[in-house]
């Protein structure tokens, strides 16, 4: 170590030499010392030879040839370990280089530039600081026409710096549309790919930028249509998949509609075919999520990639990837992918719950078909929160408004004890999305009485331990909801009002300062007094020697915002009175029971 060090405090030391060519000199054999070699670039960091090189690079007494070769050597430095870029922004390099930048010499200029880019890229690198001084957007937007080079490097740091709506406007201001496009057909495929990815994180949620693409001309094509041809299956698959992800972008933003020939015949197909085995799993895994948000508001979408090259199939190897029979043979892929796998689970949950939106065929199709609720079942088990959620928030999403059978599937698989183990989940996530999935198996009569008549104790006392635990408006409001499900069941109902313990504690929700849950808890009083039903005057006989009547007639005149939520006073104030006029007449029957509505991964 001690050898290292004094080898390292060597090149250091030639940096203060007198003589500029030894100076030259000590920086090109420091540039040659430090490839590939963490340990040698962790030692100069150390030693201090940034803030020299820094020095160098800014002085302008500099040779050109010796800035260029500072920019190199600090270029190479943060191609290291994390902790290498973090030394190298504190000593202020960004500012440093990009100051570099108004120089006119074009191979400093790209020496700074690849230095920029590698240190941008990095995760800890805050981006922001591309943003700080105004002048620099419009600068390096010049600089694109500088060479091929500058091109690649620009591009590639906008698309890695562009992370917020804040940043995706002031390239759209700056010109970075018009600037970039004509980069799309660049003979240089590293210019095209940058290009690309830069469109890709522009247009992501952004209405204003995808409206504007979609009218822009590339050497009299349009942009969508150079798009297409970039997804055609010669062209390289990163090629492919990210002209995929900018067309998909656009159709969500609105810019073009779902069912055009561009969006149907070639995104949604070039997405399917990124979801195959034969692919990589970072691409497995980006396809999904990208078909996955593309698909996830219109069914018609969905009922094509149900049946568009086996889709359905696909998706249940994501949960056995990698096999223990594995066709890779590199080692290092095979570890990286065995660290990632979850990655491809979680995927595959985001497109089975977009697959499973909005159509009930299409659902029992990725369900029964797959064999899916076994794999989620299993994972609802796990040891890790985000494996849990997320299992039981795709179960959710496939009993939403599901036949008995798809939803006695998820409760013969999941099993009455996990069901109710899950229910008692120390972590929030989970015990909500298991009140979803419990509050959409309970809806229309004939599953509500059925669920409850094999497991209505079960269920009736995890809802009062709820009640009465220590837990959110949003988990007391979900349980309350479940409450008014139960009573809306034609036998269901007597175990609410066989339990004076519940009444007394919808009594006491109904009373209570949050309108959110004195709604949930009126509604369940709601389906209890209903006039056309059997039994329904015994029950209000009951519910009025409770004092149900005296809170009802309060809350008509519930107008106090005391007793809302200070910014939701008037719409809540307003929901909440004809409500309780509604139960009080008991004549037009409004929401008996309610589903939790559909949320997607």
């Amino acid at each position: 170590m001690q050898e290292v060090t004094a080898t390292s405090r060597h090149y250091v030391d030639r940096l203060f030499d007198p003589d500029p060519q030894k100076v030259l000199q000590g920086v090109i054999d420091m540039k040659n010392a430090v490839i590939g070699n963490n340990k040698q670039k962790a030692n100069l960091i150390v030693l201090g030879a940034v803030p020299r090189l820094l020095y160098l690079l800014q002085q302008g007494s500099s040779s050109s040839e010796l800035r260029a070769e500072c920019a190199v050597v600090l270029g190479s430095l943060a191609m290291g370990t994390e902790n290498n870029i973090k030394s190298l922004v504190d000593c202020h390099i960004i500012p440093a280089l990009l100051q570099g930048l108004l120089c006119p010499d074009l191979i400093f200029i790209e020496a700074c530039l690849r230095c920029l880019r590698t240190v941008f890229i990095s995760p800890v690198t805050p981006v922001q600081l591309l943003y700080t001084d105004p002048t620099v957007i419009p600068h390096l937007m010049s600089l694109l026409s500088r060479s091929q080079r500058t091109q690649e490097y620009i591009t590639q740091i906008f698309s890695h710096c562009c992370k917020t709506p804040e940043h995706q406007t002031v390239l759209f201001n700056h010109g970075a549309i018009q600037n970039i496009a004509p980069l799309l057909i660049s003979p240089s495929y590293k210019v095209r790919m940058q290009a690309l990815k830069c469109f890709s994180v522009l247009a992501y949620e952004n209405t204003q930028v995808s409206m504007t693409l979609v009218n822009v001309l590339v050497d009299e094509e349009l942009l969508s249509q150079v798009f297409v041809r970039m997804m055609q299956r010669d062209q390289p698959i990163d090629m492919q998949l990210t002209a995929a992800k900018c067309l998909t972008y656009m159709c969500r933003a609105g810019a073009i509609r779902t069912d055009d020939s561009c969006i149907v015949l070639k995104t949604l197909p070039c997405l399917v075919r990124m979801c195959s085995k034969e692919r990589l799993l970072e691409e497995r895994v980006e396809g999904a999520e990208t078909l996955a948000y593309l698909m996830e508001p219109d069914v018609e979408l969905q009922r094509i990639a149900s049946v568009t090259d086996h889709l359905v199939a696909m998706l249940a190897d994501y949960f056995k990837y990698p096999s223990s029979v594995s066709a890779i043979t590199d080692i290092k892929r095979l570890d990286h992918d065995l660290k990632h796998a979850h990655e491809l689970r979680q995927a595959a949950f985001k497109l089975y719950a977009s697959l499973g939106s909005n159509d009930e065929d299409i659902r029992k199709k990725p369900i029964l078909e797959s064999g899916v609720i076994e794999l989620l079942c299993s994972l609802t088990q796990s040891d890790s929160p985000a494996l849990r959620v997320n299992g039981i928030w795709a179960l959710m999403n496939m009993a939403f408004q599901a036949d008995q059978k798809v939803k006695g599937e998820i409760v013969r698989a999941l099993g009455t004890e996990q069901l109710f183990r899950l229910l008692s989940d120390p972590d929030s996530n989970v015990l909500m999305k298991t009140l979803g999935l419990l509050r959409n198996l309970l809806s229309t009569r004939p599953h509500i009485d059925q669920v409850m008549s094999s497991h209505g104790k079960q269920i009736m006392q995890a809802v009062t331990l709820i009640l009465e635990g220590e837990h959110s408006i949003e988990v007391k409001e979900q349980t309350l909801c479940i409450l008014a499900n139960i009573a809306d069941g034609n036998t269901a109902k007597e175990l609410i009002m066989t339990n004076d313990d519940i009444l007394q504690k919808i009594k006491y929700y109904m009373a209570h300062s949050n309108v959110k849950l004195q709604l949930a808890a009126t509604f369940c009083i709601s389906n209890l007094i209903w006039n056309e039903e059997d039994g329904s005057q015994e029950r209000q006989d009951k519910l009025r020697e409770l004092g149900f009547v005296d809170i009802l007639h309060k809350l008509t005149q519930a107008s106090d915002p005391n007793l809302c939520d200070r910014s939701d006073t008037a719409t809540h104030t307003s929901d909440l009175s004809p409500a309780v006029l509604q139960f009080l007449s008991s004549i037009d029957r409004q929401t008996r029971t309610n589903t939790c509505t559909l949320i997607v991964l």
